[in-house]
């Protein structure tokens, strides 16, 4: 949620940065209950101040007089809880437009309503070239007997996947390393809730505009599968304020991420890029205001000292405005190269939300004896398992079908290549 002071004092700066995230918002219709909604509470806080000044007379009135005192309580009382059943919707409103405004995105990023305009800013290693024909992921997958979509699409549906043998020793074999590297930059290990209640969801930002429809939701228990473990990271400090001597806060979340992918249709149907359920690491930071920048370079820094690691090509994206979301106010992307589509596909995102998740979640922090400010919070891929096995697949491949284990993950492994089944 943005900070509705700057609604006020700026109201165009926040319909130009809703207009570069493809977003319109009602200004006016705010501003109008925001002053209605200011007005009624002033009242209501009069009426109050009344009230206990007339508490502390009836005690000590005469008869005739405490009765009349009592009279006039009870007109208040009246009147009270008509300008707070005025109050209700009036502010239930307000809420519900000003939870649709998206976080105005940081100075430096480029306004652009397309994806297509995101800027590559660096480019790492040279795609991956073969003297013969490369294999898709899901040939291999079946040569090495690691990867079943078919029986999963018969026990669940399409977009599932059973991972066996080498695939699942290559999947804890990421999470080993990932944990190992994140955990030497200060990141605490968590395993999250799945499941997460309406309030903190909405927190985070991912209802709004279309949010709702992508989202695994259980009516009945009015509960959210998370999408990922930020999701369920930022709402562990849901109403705190934390002591800015324990600043930053630092977590690598292990979780199973659950999606929808309702506006993916036709896309990705075969293979493991694109599934309703994935295994995922993601890191996610509170910190102070002055230093979430750092934070952003630094977490985007492990995301490639882990591709790096594993020797996987790769290049660093910078999101335009418009390729944001709700919540991010900065966003890189980094693409792994795949040589069956002879393109960079998209494997770890990294962004800064600033003080809006903060705002939603009423989390702060307090130094010394000045006024809590909200902290920021910001969250980075450490590996999407999937996609990160398509890539290590895919680009260390042989000619017979057998894949070379990434020098990093052999330790884990206990094994330096994965061979197909006679």
């Amino acid at each position: 949620m943005i900070d509705i002071k700057l609604l006020r004092e700026d109201p165009k700066f926040i319909i130009d940065a809703a207009k570069a995230k493809n977003v319109e918002v009602d200004i006016d219709r705010i501003l109008e209950l925001d002053r209605k909604v200011k007005a009624l509470k002033s009242e209501i806080e009069s009426i109050a101040a009344q009230k206990n000044e007339a508490s502390g007379s009836i005690a000590s009135a005469e008869k005739d007089e405490k009765k009349k005192l009592i009279d006039d309580m009870t007109a208040i009382s009246k009147k009270e809880e008509e300008l707070k059943a005025s109050l209700s919707p009036l502010s239930e409103e307000l809420d519900e437009l000003l939870f649709k405004i998206p976080n105005p995105s940081a100075s430096d990023v480029t306004v652009a309503v397309s994806e297509d305009e995101n800027e590559v800013i660096r480019t790492v290693g040279e795609p991956t070239k073969f003297k013969f024909t490369p294999k898709d992921h899901i040939e291999l997958g079946k040569l090495l007997d690691i990867i079943d979509t078919e029986s999963a699409s018969k026990a669940s549906a399409s977009r599932f996947v059973y991972l066996k043998g080498d695939a699942v020793m290559l999947q804890f074999a990421l999470m080993q390393y990932a944990l190992q590297t994140a955990m030497k930059h200060g990141f605490v290990p968590v395993v999250v809730p799945h499941l997460i209640n309406a309030k903190a969801m909405r927190a985070m930002g991912y209802l709004e505009h279309g949010g709702h429809d992508e989202i695994y939701y259980l009516a009945k228990d009015n509960m959210y599968l998370i999408g990922t473990s930020e999701q369920a990271l930022g709402p562990m400090h849901i109403d705190k304020t934390i002591d800015a001597s324990e600043l930053p806060l630092r977590y690598i979340g292990y979780s199973p991420c659950y999606r929808r992918e309702a506006g993916s249709y036709g896309k990705d149907t075969k293979g493991i890029i694109r599934l309703h359920q994935f295994d995922k690491m993601e890191m996610f930071s509170v910190t102070k205001p002055e230093n979430s920048d750092a934070e952003h370079e630094l977490i985007l820094s492990i995301e490639e000292e882990l591709m790096q690691g594993l020797g996987i090509p790769y290049q660093v994206l910078k999101m335009v405005s418009g390729d944001l979301g709700l919540p991010a106010a900065r966003k890189y992307d980094i693409e792994a190269w795949v040589p069956s589509q002879e393109k960079y596909r998209e494997t770890h995102s990294c962004s800064t939300t600033t003080d809006f998740q903060a705002r939603r979640l009423n989390t702060k922090f307090k130094e010394g004896k000045e006024k809590p400010q909200f902290v920021h919070m910001l969250n980075g891929t450490a590996f999407a398992i999937g996609r990160t096995i398509v890539a290590i697949l895919e680009n260390f491949q042989q000619e017979d079908g057998s894949v070379i284990i990434p020098e990093v993950l052999r330790p884990f492994m206990g094994k330096d290549v994965m061979t197909p089944k006679a």
